[in-house]
């Protein structure tokens, strides 16, 4: 990785977070985190399914002094996007033990699923005042922070937990975004590099990488890491019309075709596919190659 990194405090421009290359224009920009959808409690070890929600429900019942049962719980609640029952739990976890910094976390990481910025930046805040070492909170409240358009803040908060917990994907992985907002495009896609070598199963860092390579118009770049996105989460709207694009750019229309169609089966609505399908002529009921 390079590392010279810019200064972001002499960039008054990085006072709001905007979408700025083509690619991610017409692919949605990449997400916010990796595995968005799970809790971050590093206790959840549990599938969100309603027979381990059963078994953890017992769990608390047979525990209902014990604030680490309905941490867990609640963990799962979140991870199965039952967000008030999540909210509940994490709630009693706290009154049972308010010195308890994963609660807050994990209310924090609802509180911003759920849109709540404030909320969660206030938990985040708590948990990290509780554990200023808890590198989770760092980037969950690095991600409200550049949600909030405040990037300094935010960057701070991913080099914080990048010093604490070097393995932590996550943190390479929304500094970069960070780093691709401000069109640090290079920076971006080191720090993508990293967050795929710790983390190679997710689509994420591939479409973000895949799409900084677009702005930088190294398109057989960003194929390659498109194509390594779609095998790692097939069902990725994202990343399938992402490397339409990249294919379209490289004039490869039968494969760019091919993606945006897949890109149509998950959605049918989907607009940026079926604008892409459409120009790189497209037709509905033909087969393409993807491969």
């Amino acid at each position: 990785m390079s590392s010279a990194r810019p200064n972001l405090l002499t960039r008054a421009h990085l006072a709001r977070v905007v979408l700025l290359t083509a690619a991610a224009a017409l692919a949605g920009c990449a997400s916010s985190n990796i595995s968005t959808t799970t809790p971050e409690s590093e206790e959840n070890q549990f599938a969100a399914s309603p027979s381990n929600i059963a078994s953890l429900t017992g769990v608390v019942q047979r525990n209902p002094s014990d604030p680490q049962a309905y941490n867990m719980r609640g963990s799962v609640f979140g991870q199965a996007g039952r967000t008030q029952e999540a909210l509940a739990d994490f709630n009693k976890a706290i009154s049972l033990d308010p010195n308890y910094a994963q609660a807050y976390a994990n209310r924090a990481l609802i509180y911003r699923q759920t849109r709540k910025a404030d909320l969660a930046l206030a938990d985040y805040n708590k948990a990290l005042e509780l554990d200023a070492n808890y590198a989770v909170a760092y980037i969950g409240r690095g991600i409200v922070h550049r949600q909030k358009g405040q990037a300094l803040n935010a960057f701070n908060d991913f080099n914080k937990a990048i010093a604490i917990r070097p393995d932590s994907a996550q943190a390479y992985y929304n500094r970069g975004m960070l780093y691709q907002s401000q069109r640090q495009h290079q920076f971006a896609i080191d720090d993508f590099t990293t967050a795929v070598g710790l983390s190679q199963q997710e689509a994420e860092p591939f479409i973000a990488r895949g799409l900084s390579y677009m702005a930088i118009n190294d398109f057989k770049s960003a194929a390659s890491d498109l194509d390594d996105a779609v095998q790692a989460e097939p069902q990725n709207l994202q990343a399938w019309t992402s490397r339409g694009l990249a294919y379209e750019r490289l004039g490869e229309k039968d494969k760019a075709a091919g993606s945006y169609a897949k890109a149509l089966n998950i959605r049918k609505d989907h607009e940026p596919a079926k604008t892409g399908f459409t120009r790189v002529g497209g037709k509905m009921g033909e087969s393409y190659q993807t491969f």
